[in-house]
């Protein structure tokens, strides 16, 4: 074979990929005209079929304060949609977590499952945590922070569901996140402020106290840092579903990605905030090591007594 004849072939052969190329990002491109066509001919056509019970200002105020739509409960009682969520999360972790332990854990064994795999992420990324930023008192820590970040992503994401409840007025309502209203926030955020506190009583006394009360803008912090995260998103997505124009398509894009990215972002950062206080005051003070040191000294230097 002559050096012309090997020089087409590799010409050729170096052609095949580029008209590969070529055919895919055509058929892409076709895709994406194709998705972009129905999304036009789905908001002409829903336009006319758009019918909104309360104005922009009245959804956003209900997304801020909760006071509009609210579900009527057995005994007369008004309740916030966003209690009812928390209510049926906290179940939804209580269930889950007694069906693995009675019927997962037993079965766990050495070389991990895909189930047991997951699971031993999860509580290993908290641990981590715990054991990072307080290595000198970290297992209650442990604990607290896998409840909270557990909580606040399944809490978060439980929003994606889009469950439908009835208010008061008649009117069909999503469920939000429990931690969207301003008094979930709050709880979560004064309860970790307390755990930490206890931290530094259970290991430095009236000391601890004092060095997690010079942190007295903490838990302000941590509940705005949440509310106002969820809150942001969530006014976000009912800005887009408002709007027939972005109705048909884009919510979805929007929730998912606000719903995931608040969910990640607010259990890692809440946790982390909780684990590194925790880990400053509960740290033994250099009075309490001499004293702890004297005490075992003194221990040794005891003779014992002649009979």
């Amino acid at each position: 074979m002559s050096s012309n004849d090997k020089q087409n072939l590799n010409q050729s052969d170096n052609n095949v990929p580029d008209s590969r190329i070529r055919q895919q990002k055509k058929k892409v491109l076709t895709v994406m005209l194709l998705a972009l066509a129905v999304v036009v001919v789905g908001i002409i056509m829903t336009h006319r079929y758009s019918v909104h019970h309360e104005t922009i200002k009245e959804a956003m105020r209900d997304a801020v304060l909760h006071d509009i739509n609210q579900v009527l409960l057995p005994g007369g009682i008004m309740a916030d949609p966003s209690l009812i969520s928390g209510f049926i999360v906290t179940a939804l972790l209580l269930v889950f977590a007694l069906l693995l332990r009675v019927f997962a854990l037993p079965r766990f064994q050495y070389v991990p499952g895909k189930l047991q795999m997951l699971i031993e992420m999860w509580v290993g990324l908290f641990d981590g945590l715990a054991k990072g930023n307080s290595p000198h008192r970290n297992k209650a820590l442990g604990a607290y922070i896998f409840a909270a970040g557990s909580y606040i992503f399944v809490g978060t994401m439980f929003e994606l569901f889009g469950f439908q409840v009835l208010t008061s007025q008649g009117h069909s309502v999503s469920l939000p996140a429990p931690l969207a209203n301003i008094n979930g926030a709050i709880a979560v955020g004064c309860f970790s402020y307390l755990f930490i506190v206890f931290g530094g009583v259970v290991a430095n006394g009236p000391k601890g106290i004092l060095k997690a009360l010079k942190e007295f803008s903490l838990p302000l912090s941590m509940t705005f840092r949440l509310f106002g995260a969820l809150l942001s998103g969530m006014l976000t997505t009912e800005l887009v579903y408002y709007y027939i124009t972005l109705s048909f398509f884009l919510p979805v894009v929007v929730g998912v990605l606000f719903t995931v990215l608040h969910a990640v972002i607010q259990a890692y950062v809440l946790t982390m905030l909780t684990s590194v206080y925790y880990g400053e005051v509960s740290e033994v003070t250099e009075s309490r090591k001499k004293k702890k040191k004297e005490d075992k000294d003194g221990e040794g230097d005891v003779q014992p007594q002649q009979a």
